[in-house]
């Protein structure tokens, strides 16, 4: 009986590990939300065929409190995802502790936290990003940053007005 415990235990652990600590090789890598990117590029293309800018959300999607409460209360609401998908691209940029991610994933966070001197998470940036045709050279413009809100619409009018506040500031 006790063996039998023990292998079932086994087994679990084994499980919870293949489902929280990382992705099978055939498991392509994407975001912990639905709509989101991981790939700057690919937030790059599509905010150039939109015409939209990027929101960038710096979490540590399975540790941070504050992440996790973001995610809970703003991300994932109705409201939030309605004003996404009319204003800018999403790019979830991920510092988990449990979860495997790509090399290339990993690299390309740690430069965009550098970049947008990322101290604490969340830290939320709105920003665009343009390139040099002739020497590829990438530059980013930051609009709006923040953090967590207890609701979605508090949220949506904090960055709204900062986003307003940079147009000004930027038109002059």
């Amino acid at each position: 009986m006790n063996i039998l415990k023990l292998s079932l235990l086994s087994t679990l652990i084994v499980l919870l590990n293949i489902n929280s600590f990382g992705q099978s090789p055939d498991t392509k890598y994407k975001a912990t939300m639905e709509g989101w990117e991981v790939s700057l590029e690919e937030a790059r293309i599509q905010s150039i065929k939109t015409g939209k800018p990027i929101l960038a959300n710096f979490t540590g999607s399975d540790w941070c409190g504050w992440c996790i409460k973001l995610k809970r209360d703003v991300f994932v609401t109705n409201e939030f995802k309605k004003w996404a998908e009319k204003n800018v691209i999403l790019l979830e940029l991920d510092f988990p502790k449990r979860m495997v991610v790509p090399q290339d994933i990993k690299k390309q966070n740690a430069e965009l936290a550098q970049a947008f001197g990322v101290r604490g998470y969340p830290t939320v940036w709105v920003f665009e990003l343009s390139q040099k045709s002739k020497t590829g050279e990438s530059k980013i413009k930051g609009l709006a940053t923040t953090g967590y809100m207890a609701n979605a619409n508090s949220w949506i009018k904090d960055i709204e007005g900062k986003l307003t506040a940079s147009k000004v500031k930027t038109s002059e």
